[in-house]
């Protein structure tokens, strides 16, 4: 590809998921690799995600159905998801001894539970193929030749030249593992558009007390809903985790990204279904029923056969209701219909979200219409590939971010090998 023994054929900003498979193809395929990472390691995002397990991939073998979950971005995402999807993620783990297994909503996972066999896993692929890895090193600087070259300066004063340039430095989510924009710098230097990062998937906010108070609470098999001038805009069925800012749990990290695009047209509450599966008549008979038993004790001692524990003074406290002192013989039919109201309509404000530094992912990027999906390639620089959180895809966790890193890789490092098999023929 290139005589110059100081010229690399590819450089790999970022030594997560998307670059360590992008230098490890490339190298694979005969390419020398130079793979730059700030850190003191490769792989620190990546060490910790799922919770320490690392959410792989989601198990979701259907290209288009995968892709239905990548909002705007699935119209341009189905060349490279075709040329490596899920069906080969696996195969590539299981071909290098790490088989995955599948839990709850298609989440695949590293059969030893442990996210830092993954990170064992890509470093291995990247030195098995001989590539050069720099950690401690920041790239600080990017110039394109404009003679089929680029030169990266590292925060240290080195430099280093490359026919071909990988940005995989990351998005702005979790900064404290590295992922500070670097890539977004980089990108919009040469020229680039980038869409401004929002943290997307990301715990919601509210100013109401009763919610703080619950923190550590979690309700499962609830209905959330998301209302703007009296209409629901969004309904969703899962699990709700009270925080002592607000609501989080993977239903909620879900939507988040949708609730802060209604927010930009007016203000937005929430609204909990305790009981989803059962309309307001019944449950009232339910409330009438436990009443009618208990006509003499304090409705807050008899009310956790309704609701859970933690729950009830909450509910009962709620100004509207003011029922936490009440013996249930003094509540009145009205009183009752509201207690009842309220549970099927658990109503509070949601005043923003969390910012980059508590976010799973955050969107923004290079747009995609400045990029050959088919390749990786930027369409403005020549010899440049954009890959993994680089790009502005907006997708939920579940394994669709970490596929998303193995697909882009995978594509941008056998573009680059194929190349050099052409340039050698």
């Amino acid at each position: 590809m290139h005589k110059d023994k100081n010229i690399y054929d590819l450089i790999v900003i970022g030594g997560g998921p998307a670059g360590m498979m992008a230098a490890g193809r490339a190298a694979e395929l005969g390419a020398r690799v130079l793979l730059m990472e700030k850190n003191r390691v490769l792989g620190k995002k990546l060490s910790i995600t799922g919770g320490g397990r690392c959410n792989i991939t989601n198990a979701e073998e259907d290209v288009r159905k995968f892709l239905e979950n990548c909002g705007k971005a699935r119209e341009y995402l189905f060349s490279p998801f075709s040329q490596f999807g899920v069906k080969e993620t696996f195969s590539f783990f299981e071909n290098n001894n790490l088989p995955l297994v599948v839990e709850a909503r298609k989440r695949a996972f590293p059969e030893t539970q442990d996210a830092n066999d993954v990170v064992d896993v890509m470093e291995k692929y990247v030195r098995k193929g001989g590539v050069e890895i720099h950690l401690n090193a920041r790239a600080v600087n990017v110039k394109d030749n404009k003679n089929s070259t680029y030169t990266i300066t590292t925060k240290k004063g080195r430099s280093f030249t490359c026919k071909n340039l990988a940005i995989a430095a990351g998005g702005l989510a979790a900064p404290q593992t590295g992922s500070t924009g670097d890539g977004f710098q980089i990108t919009e230097g040469l020229g680039h558009t980038i869409k401004e990062p929002d943290p997307n998937i990301v715990p919601l906010t509210t100013e109401e007390e009763w919610v703080h108070k619950l923190s550590g609470v979690t309700l499962s098999f609830m209905r959330l809903s998301f209302f703007q001038e009296g209409r629901a805009q969004i309904k969703k069925l899962g699990k709700i985790l009270f925080t002592h800012f607000g609501i989080s749990g993977p239903l909620v990290l879900n939507v988040a990204h949708d609730v802060k695009e209604l927010m930009a047209y007016g203000p937005v509450e929430a609204s909990i279904d305790m009981f989803p599966d059962t309309d307001e008549g019944h449950l009232d008979r339910r409330v009438w029923n436990l009443f009618e038993n208990n006509k003499n004790k304090q409705l807050k001692n008899i009310f956790h056969e309704i609701l859970p524990k933690k729950m009830v003074e909450a509910v009962l406290s709620l100004p509207h209701l003011n029922l936490s002192k009440h013996e249930v013989n003094s509540v009145t039919k009205e009183e009752r219909k509201a207690l009842v109201k309220t549970m099927k309509d658990l109503r509070f404000p949601i005043t923003g979200s969390l910012g980059f530094e508590d976010a799973v992912i955050a969107d923004g990027g290079v747009v995609l219409d400045e990029v050959n999906l088919k390749t990786m390639q930027s369409r403005i620089c020549n010899n440049l590939y954009l890959i993994g959180d680089t790009l502005n895809v907006n997708r939920p966790s579940g394994g669709y971010s970490l596929q998303l890193c193995w697909t882009t890789g995978w594509v941008a490092g056998s573009h680059v090998g194929e190349k050099l098999k052409v340039d050698k023929e």
